[in-house]
C-alpha cells in the first residue's frame, strides 16, 4: 500500500518480487506467477517490459492516450501490447 496520492505502479515491481505461488504438491513455492491481470494504472512500457523479461504473461488494458499515440505514429508505432 502506498500513502495517499502516490502512484501505485511504484510498488508493482517490489510486490511481484515478494509473491510466492504455492505448489499443489511438495516443493518450495514458485516466485514467478504465470499471469498478471492488472488495471490501466500499470500499463507503462517499463512495467510491461519488466514482465516480458521475467516471462510473465500479462493482461493489462492500454490507456486511451497511449493507444492514440501509437496509432498516430502509424507503421512506426509498433503493434498493440
Amino acid at each position: 500500500m502506498t500513502p495517499d496520492q502516490r502512484h501505485d505502479s511504484i510498488c508493482a515491481r517490489p510486490l511481484l518480487e515478494r509473491i510466492r505461488v504455492p505448489r499443489t504438491g511438495p516443493g518450495r513455492p514458485r516466485c514467478r506467477p504465470d499471469q498478471v491481470i492488472a488495471d490501466k494504472i500499470y500499463s507503462s512500457r517499463g512495467f510491461r517490459a519488466h514482465l516480458r523479461k521475467r516471462g510473465i504473461g500479462h493482461t493489462i488494458p492500454e490507456k486511451t492516450d497511449q493507444r492514440r499515440h501509437r496509432l498516430r505514429r502509424g507503421g512506426h508505432g509498433g503493434r498493440p501490447p
